[in-house]
């Protein structure tokens, strides 16, 4: 964890929680077929008495932030938006959905040198890809990519354990109960690993362990052995 990381914790003034990204689009018509289409929600679709002004908002599944689009939003050139992740518990469950929506997406891969950068430093993907999963599919390693009608860059990123210091709440929340049974799968294979370790015994305490696990995974605490 670095040292700024430390420091903004301690320093917390007035909330400002990101919400929303342009994207710029050449259709705006068509861009709303498209996000519908990745089952996103439609929040808004206004257009002004003078259809001079048009802006259309979506939220994807579980998301903090949104996207806005539309006519005269934006003065950015129509595809100009790269790299804006999708964070997601299972990519390749995450692919396989948006295949099945008749989304064109690229393989799932991750680097081979497996390098994950310092928090001062961009995640340079694509350096070296190798198809699949990073192995053991540890967090923040495994893409998948696609991109709307008009080129602006998408990227599924696997996080199931965030890294220390990135969530400022002891609060856990699920967005959904794919999420939520996804993280009791994961649960469930360690804590029979535990039982192992522990003589093979079953665990009576057992939903506490599960509840520590939980907890600890997503707000980046050393899990429980």
């Amino acid at each position: 964890m670095s040292s700024a990381a430390v420091e903004t914790s301690h320093a917390r003034g007035v909330d400002m929680k990101f919400e929303l990204v342009v994207i710029p689009v050449s259709d705006v018509d068509r861009a709303k077929r498209f996000y519908a289409s990745l089952g996103w929600r439609l929040d808004a679709d206004y257009t002004s008495d003078d259809g001079y002004l048009q802006r259309v908002h979506f939220t994807p599944p579980g998301s903090g932030c949104s996207i806005l689009f539309g006519k005269n939003v934006t003065a950015a050139t129509p595809g100009s938006a790269q790299g804006l992740y999708l964070i997601v518990s299972d990519v390749e469950v995450a692919r396989k959905e948006l295949l099945g929506r008749g989304v064109e997406i690229g393989e799932v891969f991750h680097d081979a040198d497996g390098v994950y950068p310092g928090p001062d430093e961009p995640y340079l993907f694509g350096r070296i890809r190798v198809s699949g999963p990073y192995p053991e599919h540890s967090s923040y390693r495994s893409f998948a990519s696609f991109n709307d009608p008009d080129g602006n860059g998408w990227l599924l990123q696997e996080v199931t354990q965030r890294r220390p210091g990135r969530v400022d709440t002891n609060i856990v929340t699920f967005t959904s109960s794919k999420d939520l049974a996804a993280a009791l799968r994961r649960a469930s294979a360690a804590h029979g690993e535990h039982e192992k370790r522990t003589g093979g015994q079953r665990d009576e305490n057992w939903p506490d362990w599960y509840a520590e696990y939980l907890m600890s995974e997503h707000t980046g605490k050393d899990l429980p052995l």
